[in-house]
């Protein structure tokens, strides 16, 4: 059986429902990743690595990755922090946009906690997964072991997977965040940026410009996403440019890019051409972003 680690963070979501009633559930980036792809490829083993507390939502968001079928074997429970929290508000047009609550996030202290014994089981792994947000709420004196264990990982053969996800709040400069995106990319085989954080962070505005400023490093596998105006994929010296059909009923973009990633992730290890991998995340994204939520009903 294919084996994926998703590493990052899964939080506590609120939201308004249709009916002005606070709704609660859980998300996170990597975590919406792994939820999709298990999803339409429940053959794959989804691991997600990352750490909550031993509270009651604690206990809750564990039952809820056992619902989804993830398997939480590498989530760690820190007796001393809770997970964080983030309410989530969509615009008309369905664009959202956040308040956190995730200073103190037991999440941000995982690191700490990968032991030579944990790092072997992130060896077993066909995948290795994370994202710049994955990055971002670790500890900086922990960043140094981060990388350490991704190295390991990468020498043993295990494939390194990135999505940049760029969240400027979440970082202390962008001096830093193009610092540790440097090595990121530096590692990485797969590569899921998007023309949006590209823009944020580099300036860097079309398909391009962001080939471009990727093609130094050694990534064998790139997936540009720009919305509905399609997605540009490099494998080796193979350029592949696919349209998007365009949703029209637009209610909630939380979770699109992440739906991508693991329709398209789980395409690609159940030997999906590119053109079918993308498809798949392209049905899924447009599929999310008509239900509220960053995780919708397995019943859609």
């Amino acid at each position: 059986m294919k084996n994926i680690i998703l590493m990052g963070e899964c939080m506590v979501e609120l939201r308004r429902d249709a009916n002005g009633v606070i709704a609660q559930s859980f998300a996170g980036d990597v975590y919406n990743a792994g939820v999709y792809l298990k999803r339409t490829c429940p053959t794959i083993n989804v691991q997600l690595a990352s750490q909550v507390g031993t509270d009651l939502l604690s206990e809750q968001m564990l039952s809820a990755f056992n619902n989804e079928e993830i398997d939480s074997s590498l989530v760690l429970q820190d007796p001393e922090r809770m997970p964080g929290l983030y309410w989530v508000n969509t615009d008309a047009s369905g664009e959202r946009s956040f308040l956190y609550w995730r200073e103190s996030a037991a999440a941000r202290w995982q690191i700490e906690n990968y032991d030579d014994a944990y790092v072997a089981q992130l060896k077993q792994a066909d995948i290795f997964f994370f994202s710049g947000i994955s990055i971002a709420i670790i500890q900086p004196e922990h960043r140094e072991r981060f990388w350490q264990v991704v190295r390991e990982l990468k020498e043993s053969g295990v494939k390194i997977a990135f999505d940049p996800n760029y969240r400027p709040k979440l970082w202390q400069s962008v001096e830093d965040t193009k610092a540790q995106y440097n090595i990121a990319f530096s590692l990485c085989d797969i590569a899921l940026p998007g023309v949006e954080d590209f823009d944020m962070l580099y300036g860097l505005s079309d398909f391009d410009a962001v080939e471009a400023f990727l093609a130094p490093y050694n990534i064998n596998e790139q997936v540009i996403k720009d919305g509905p105006n399609g997605v540009v994929v490099i494998e080796g010296s193979t350029r592949t440019f696919i349209t998007i059909t365009p949703v029209d009923n637009v209610v909630d973009t939380t979770s699109a890019g992440d739906s991508f990633n693991g329709a398209y992730l789980g395409s690609r290890m159940t030997g999906g051409t590119i053109e079918a991998a993308v498809s798949s995340g392209a049905t899924m994204a447009g599929t999310v972003i008509q239900y509220p939520g960053a995780i919708i009903p397995k019943s859609v």
